[in-house]
């Protein structure tokens, strides 16, 4: 099975998440992505001290699909460095796992 992991992302609010959400789902570079509540995030920017209200993604992907998910973002996202941070997933129900492969593997084939 392909190996599956867990891109996030964060976006400036909720519309350009939805947007963003859609775009990678019609793309077929993740088959779901979870739209959380809206958070607040401090960080250091040009050496000061920024703190923003960010809507978080959590894409659900595969490694062979990565590389058009991370290029997706970067081409779509407002900011101008923007987050991306991709974590394997080890462990999953496996119908789940198996799902999330699945519906993205026909574009996407293990090279």
């Amino acid at each position: 099975m392909s190996e599956i992991l867990l891109v996030m992302t964060n976006l400036p609010d909720a519309r350009s998440a939805k947007k963003m959400a859609e775009h990678i789902i019609q793309s077929r570079a993740a088959t779901c992505v979870n739209q959380l509540a809206q958070c607040t995030s401090t960080y250091l920017w040009q050496d000061k001290i920024v703190t923003a209200h960010e809507i978080p993604l959590l894409i659900k992907t595969t490694r062979a699909a990565y590389a058009q998910l991370e290029k997706l973002i970067r081409a779509a996202h407002p900011y101008e460095l923007p987050e991306i941070i991709a974590l394997p997933v080890t462990l999953g129900l496996p119908a789940y796992l198996a799902w999330v492969a699945s519906e993205i593997e026909i574009m996407y084939e293990e090279k």
